[in-house]
């Protein structure tokens, strides 16, 4: 009878078996490990079971041996994540608008492999994707790479920018439209950023000379240029820490540095937004001054307003007037 090819890969699958069989709570005994190796058709005795688990033991795998009566249990008990951070990897799969359900769902389950089939099956009963607000392009992941390529080898990538519009023929009623007059971006590709549950492209206008940012799932056909990228000095000394905190809802205008008078009790607030390293200025009366670097937009109006009386602009004018006429904009609806 010739010798089953497999069984050179003996230590292989008892691997794989602690992996899916094993946790905390989950022991296997030598005879499981034996009828496991079986249905390979891998023979196996007890004694090479136990040199076996020593020499994944010596190769770095916590396999701990524990007595329940007169029945050694074997199992695996650490891993490279612990079952918090799986719970955490998978809410935020959960929680990512830009991924579509199809592609959470394939995600999740392969994140489920980096814990035992038992505890998958934990994981799997709190897994909750089919209500979220989930995006519709199933070319998200392919945008990601040809961007991070572009970014890595110095290239220029060219895309067109689409938006929903309310479609006045047909009968599908919500469509896309190509924005930039139908025409495609040639821009300097920046930076990769996550805010308020999307993907963000940071990139480069040569033509507008400033920055811009786009949402990646709303870009379609991107192409990486062999055009070198554009380096100058806004694209060299580019800090995403600093842009990310300029804008708001990442809706761009004029960057300005505005000074904000705030009551106390929206330190937190302040905190939240631009860090505990933001300088602020006590006024002994219950109120405290901080600057930034801000882009005017109805997002950083919005911000405001929100806080009613508790917030004021205390300088430049130009964003005072800016804010009036904001709010005499929406109080004109009413």
């Amino acid at each position: 009878m010739p010798k089953n090819p497999k069984q050179k890969q003996k230590l292989l699958y008892i691997m794989k078996f602690f992996m899916e069989k094993t946790d905390d709570d989950y022991g296997v005994t030598v005879a499981d490990i034996i009828e496991y190796l079986d249905s390979y058709e891998i023979v196996a005795e007890r004694k090479s079971i136990y040199n076996d688990i020593e020499c994944l033991r010596d190769f770095g795998m916590d396999i701990v041996k524990t007595k329940v009566g007169k029945i050694s249990l074997f199992s695996l008990v650490s891993r490279e994540f612990t079952l918090e951070e799986i719970k955490l990897l998978i809410d935020a799969v959960q929680s990512s608008k830009f991924i579509t359900l199809k592609k959470s769902r394939d995600l999740i389950r392969k994140i489920e492999t980096l814990t035992s089939e038992n505890q998958a099956k934990e994981l799997h009963r709190q897994v909750i994707v089919a209500n979220r607000v989930k995006n519709s392009n199933e070319d998200i992941y392919r945008n990601i790479d040809s961007i991070n390529r572009a970014i890595n080898n110095k290239r220029k990538i060219s895309f067109y920018y689409t938006q929903w519009a309310v479609s006045r023929t047909g009968a599908k009623k919500i469509v896309r439209v190509r924005r930039h007059d139908g025409k495609r971006y040639l821009l300097t590709p920046k930076a990769l950023t996550w805010d308020d549950e999307n993907y963000y492209l940071i990139a480069y206008d040569k033509e507008a000379e400033k920055l811009k940012h786009f949402r990646v799932d709303k870009m379609e056909d991107i192409a990486v240029e062999e055009t070198r990228a554009d380096s100058t000095k806004a694209v060299d000394k580019f800090d995403l820490a600093v842009y990310t905190k300029q804008v708001f809802g990442m809706y761009g205008g004029e960057t300005v540095s505005v000074k904000l008078r705030f009551d106390d009790s929206l330190i937190g607030v302040v905190v939240d937004r631009f860090s505990d390293r933001v300088f602020i200025q006590p006024h002994g009366d219950g109120t405290f001054t901080m600057s930034a670097e801000v882009m005017l937009s109805p997002q950083f109006f919005g911000w405001l307003f929100s806080f009613g009386d508790k917030v004021q602009i205390t300088s430049p004018k130009s964003a005072k007037q800016d804010f009036n006429a904001y709010l005499d904009s929406v109080k004109a609806q009413y």
